[in-house]
């Protein structure tokens, strides 16, 4: 079992806690077997809400599949303490924003989607049903009178 790490970066602009929003937020990934390489071309997605159950009574996932190529069962899922939001603090450095424990599956691509979060950074303005699919979002703070933004959306996985 490998516990990886999801790091997030982005460049915020007068907004803060930027973050995945409800148990069936779904995490796109392009997920590779460990036990042969084999990477599906379509993307996949994981959430909170899905458990499936391991064989041999060993507990549940996030998903369990077969690869296609080796016939191994494999199995990734969500580490829910480990959500974390992104910050303005945080702006252009990468921060872990979740973890997911692997067996057999290694996450190698991730696609924001829709589904995320944020507040203005002043005035504590609620932004939801951000997608971040463009990697970039843009809206206007009424309250603060100031254009807020979260721009160059990327990521890079890392082993915890």
């Amino acid at each position: 079992m490998v516990k990886i790490g999801l790091q997030f970066k982005a460049t915020l602009e007068n907004v803060t806690n930027v973050r995945p929003v409800g148990e069936d937020f779904r995490w796109f990934l392009k997920l590779k077997c460990a036990n042969c390489g084999e990477i599906p071309e379509k993307w996949q997605y994981i959430n909170l809400m899905d458990s499936v159950p391991l064989k041999g009574g060993r507990g549940s996932a996030s998903m369990v599949q077969k690869c296609k190529l080796c016939a191994r069962e494999n199995s990734i899922d969500i580490m829910r303490d480990t959500i974390t939001p992104y910050n303005a603090e945080d702006s252009e450095r990468f921060k872990t924003m979740v973890q997911f424990e692997c067996r057999g599956l290694e996450p190698v691509d991730f696609q924001p989607q829709a589904g995320f979060a944020a507040e203005g950074a002043e005035s504590g303005t609620k932004f939801t049903e951000i997608t971040l699919l463009e990697k970039d979002w843009t809206d206007y703070d009424e309250k603060a009178s100031e254009s807020v933004g979260i721009y160059e959306v990327t990521h890079q996985f890392i082993k915890c």
